[in-house]
């Protein structure tokens, strides 16, 4: 669904339509140009419950396979349970090939499933129309916690029309006899939210002081080799984007070990040190930062102060940015 249409909304409701296994394969191939795109769809929206007769009719998707349904005849959602190991990464799509023409959906995941039960309600990974035409695709979703999660897949248009959904392995845990990395592999990084308890302590210390200001901001990266990315790799990553640049003229930056960067941050934010350890960090991990600086002025009583902190969690697979700004008044 393009940006810009209108929202229909979406009934709960579960197909009996039996589910059907299939091999991943090989990622699907761009259609050929004779092929005809579907037309601009509504955004479909994440269900509004995830209980009810809904979570009565779950089937199985595994890593590396796929399984297909039917839409029937009203706008509707279906959910479908993933297992995986700790620091798993697999790219979900509904895919052109197995999927009826005119079929607009949207992607949802949520979990792990916890002692009661429940995927709880936050979105961990969602698209609208990312694949082709106004199918849906999560081209990364990182699963640092082993567990089963919930795969749902929702649409606008009751058609009648089967569909297929796919979970492929694309890094992490998933990945059968890994080979090592080559010392130049580059990290291709995709950007998330961040944890709610995150921009909560991020916000906390912003209202501190005017002069001083923090982002933070959360990267993922699909990692299939035996061997960690280096944090060099990720700091390159991170300084490729264009609202770094000005620091790429740091000549000499620094490299510290995660407890020691505690300390070079304002005491404002220093909150966030162990929150962003817990929701990113695996036990026994190796994390690095590499420090970035920069100074400018834009006239009388306008020195700036900025630092950029590349933080990289190998094994998890996540490049934490946290840059900390001030400025004179």
């Amino acid at each position: 669904m393009k940006r810009g249409t209108a929202v229909r909304s979406a009934v709960l409701w579960m197909s009996a339509v039996g589910l059907l296994g299939a091999c991943g394969g090989q990622p699907e191939q761009p259609p050929a140009s004779s092929e005809t795109v579907t037309t601009t769809q509504s955004l479909v929206s994440p269900p509004a419950t995830l209980s009810g007769g809904f979570m009565n009719y779950l089937g199985t998707l595994s890593v590396g396979g796929a399984v297909a349904s039917n839409t029937g005849t009203t706008a509707a959602y279906e959910g479908f349970k993933l297992t995986v190991a700790a620091h798993t990464q697999v790219a979900l799509e509904v895919t052109h090939l197995g999927t009826g023409v005119g079929v607009d959906t949207g992607l949802f995941v949520y979990g792990p499933k916890d002692a009661n039960g429940s995927y709880g309600t936050r979105i961990l990974f969602q698209d609208d129309d990312s694949g082709y035409g106004e199918l849906s695709k999560i081209p990364l979703a990182t699963l640092d916690d082993a567990g089963e999660y919930l795969v749902v897949v929702g649409w606008s248009n009751g058609l009648g029309k089967q569909y297929r959904l796919q979970a492929q392995c694309v890094g992490g845990a998933c990945v059968s006899n890994p080979a090592p990395a080559s010392a130049n592999t580059p990290v291709t990084l995709a950007q998330f939210p961040i944890e709610p308890n995150l921009q909560s302590l991020l916000d906390t210390g912003n209202a501190y002081r005017e002069d001083m200001f923090s982002f933070l901001d959360r990267y993922d990266f699909a990692w299939p080799y035996s061997t960690p990315a280096s944090l060099d790799a990720a700091a390159a990553a991170v300084l490729a984007k264009s609202e770094y640049r000005g620091y790429r003229s740091d000549p000499a930056p620094g490299t510290y070990t995660y407890a020691a960067f505690q300390s070079r941050m304002y005491l404002q934010f220093q909150s966030l040190h162990p929150a962003i350890l817990a929701a990113y960090g695996d036990s026994g991990e190796d994390v690095q930062v590499k420090s970035y600086f920069r100074e400018f002025s834009t006239g009388p009583n306008g020195d700036n102060w900025r630092t950029l902190n590349v933080i990289l969690f190998p094994v998890s697979r996540h490049v934490i940015v946290y840059e900390q700004t001030a400025h004179e008044i």
